[in-house]
């Protein structure tokens, strides 16, 4: 089942991260804490992997590059909530746009550690495939702003 977004709260709270906040039912998680990255994602990814009984991948940023991401989006005239960053823990792959397929007039293109993807016609209609970003967690441009605005705020 799903992990209910107080029990996220509850979890993070427990590893000792401080002013945890969530946004939208979707597993976001905004948190001040000093440990480094691998740090967290290693202690956030055993404790859902308890909770659920199977692993759970987790992705992690800083307020820093969550404000870099959203600041880098190649296609701000384009729809927010049809634009997409994919999240991956590692740049993408030189070959990332050369091993699509099903691409109609989508838009694709590399970020830092983010393939971005401008959906004209929407996602529902879409055939895209992008391998390189098969392991990573899609977030739109809305909801990027919001947690970009979150972590500032902390």
């Amino acid at each position: 089942g799903k992990l209910p977004m107080s029990e996220l709260v509850a979890m993070c709270e427990g590893l000792g991260f401080s002013s945890v906040k969530t946004y939208i039912a979707s597993g976001n998680v905004v948190f001040s804490t000093r440990a480094r990255e691998g740090t967290v994602k290693a202690k956030l990814e055993e404790a859902l992997h308890n909770y659920a009984g199977k692993p759970v991948g987790v992705m992690v940023r800083t307020a820093a590059e969550m404000a870099a991401a959203l600041a880098h989006n190649p296609f701000p005239n384009a729809a927010p909530n049809r634009t997409l960053a994919i999240f991956l823990d590692a740049p993408p792959p030189d070959d990332t746009l050369d091993t699509l397929s099903g691409r109609k007039n989508e838009e694709v293109a590399l970020g830092v550690r983010e393939v971005y993807v401008n959906y004209g016609d929407g996602m529902g209609t879409s055939k895209l495939k992008i391998p390189a970003a098969k392991t990573g967690t899609a977030r739109n441009m809305n909801t990027i702003a919001k947690l970009a605005a979150m972590a500032a705020a902390i």
